[in-house]
């Protein structure tokens, strides 16, 4: 029971906060090393994707059935693609949220540091701030603060809300370690088919198909290689909105006492305050070419999807519509998520790589259709993407 004195203030001086020392070295003590982030990112990701609550784990025989219709989506994708075969027997992991995110974590960790990485070397501050316009020494323990902090709580984020939605590791084409695991999320897969009507065994193939085609085509080196460029480039390419976050923090008031950190921690735990809603101009410049990638190979997923389910899958048709409605029926976090990797996965997205790939098929079938894939140079430009004839027509020339 408070006894009605003003409470001492741990930091010294006189009264509650006096002074900024106690902020200045809270900042220090937050700031500097990395150790621990990925640990704090399991847990928020956890946290995130399971709304705090546990989440038993996959039944041995459900593991073992998705497991058998893997294997039935390899043998039929590699007999409608002419892409390489991987070296080694693909593995399957059917897990749950948690255990999808821990994998996801690993997988995603060069992306989401360089994104990191690039928020906090860019949070420069005007050189004539003065002591009355802000708390003193705020802006260099900020600074320092932003790279372990928004490392670990931008990862955890990101992972624990594609967790919640995902089916699969390839919900978003982003590339992940060759020879890595194909990822099921089941309880999702399950929840979904629950929620739409849909025949289980016919959802869980397809989800099959869909992440054995994702990892066909993002497996090849070249492929792999220069999509995960674009997308490092594009995280590198981050700069946060300065202008919101000096406003914002110029309301913060040392006087609150204890609610004061819980008002820092709010701003500062706000993505749209920290990541801010402006792509810099390097990112304003690659997101043509990288739409161009990511339209080109889910086109090139879809095209393949299509030949294969309709005469595996009986309800293919009404299994797809779903899917592909809850693909572009994202919610906001959805879009936030995909916004800071570079993604533009609306229905435009969408419609552009399927026209695509029915265009190459429609001029050159699909033996055309399969030279997307056999040399990087062969990857189509933004304005081919949009004009299939154009790209028949560069990948024929010689040299």
């Amino acid at each position: 029971m408070s006894d009605g004195l003003p409470p001492q203030n741990p930091f010294g001086g006189d009264g509650p906060f006096e002074g900024t020392e106690f902020l200045t070295e809270l900042l220090k003590m937050l700031s500097g090393s990395t150790a621990g982030v990925s640990d704090s990112a399991r847990k928020l990701a956890h946290t995130i994707a399971n709304d705090g609550a546990s989440e038993p784990n996959i039944d041995p025989t459900d593991r073992i059935a998705v497991e058998q219709l893997v294997r039935v989506a390899e043998l039929q994708v590699a007999a409608v693609t002419d892409l390489p075969s991987p070296t080694t027997a693909v593995t399957v992991d059917v897990g749950n949220r948690t255990q999808w995110a821990d994998q996801t974590i690993d997988d995603y960790r060069p992306l989401v540091e360089t994104l990191a990485d690039a928020m906090a070397s860019s949070m420069e501050f005007p050189d004539d701030l003065t002591d009355n316009d802000l708390p003193p020494g705020l802006f260099t323990g900020l600074t320092d603060l932003m790279g372990p902090m928004t490392l670990g709580m931008t990862m955890g984020s990101v992972i624990g809300n594609l967790a919640r939605r995902s089916l699969g590791g390839y919900s978003l084409p982003v590339p992940r370690p060759i020879g890595g695991p194909i990822l099921i999320l089941l309880r999702n897969v399950d929840e979904f088919g629950h929620d739409w009507s849909l025949d289980r065994d016919d959802l869980r193939l397809w989800v099959c198909l869909h992440e054995v085609a994702h990892a066909a085509v993002l497996s090849i080196p070249h492929v792999h290689a220069h999509l995960n460029g674009l997308l490092l480039q594009h995280a590198a390419g981050f700069s946060p909105n300065h202008e919101r976050l000096l406003e914002q923090l110029s309301d913060f008031d040392l006087e609150a006492g204890p609610e004061a950190l819980l008002n820092l921690q709010s701003m500062i735990g706000d993505p749209d305050l920290i990541l801010g809603a402006v792509r810099s101009p390097a990112q304003q410049q690659l997101q043509p070419e990288l739409t161009a990638v990511v339209a080109a190979i889910t086109g090139y997923v879809d095209w393949v999807m299509d030949r294969v389910g309709s005469n595996l899958i009986g309800s293919y048709p009404m299994v797809t519509e779903a899917l592909r409605r809850q693909r572009v029926e994202a919610n906001s976090n959805d879009r936030f998520v995909e916004r800071i990797l570079g993604l533009e996965l609306d229905a435009a997205h969408y419609d552009r790589g399927t026209a695509f790939a029915d265009g190459v098929v429609e001029r050159a079938g699909s033996e055309g259709l399969h030279r997307l894939f056999t040399d990087v140079a062969h990857l189509p430009t933004p304005a081919e993407i949009d004009a299939p004839g154009l790209w028949l027509a560069r990948i024929d020339l010689p040299g």
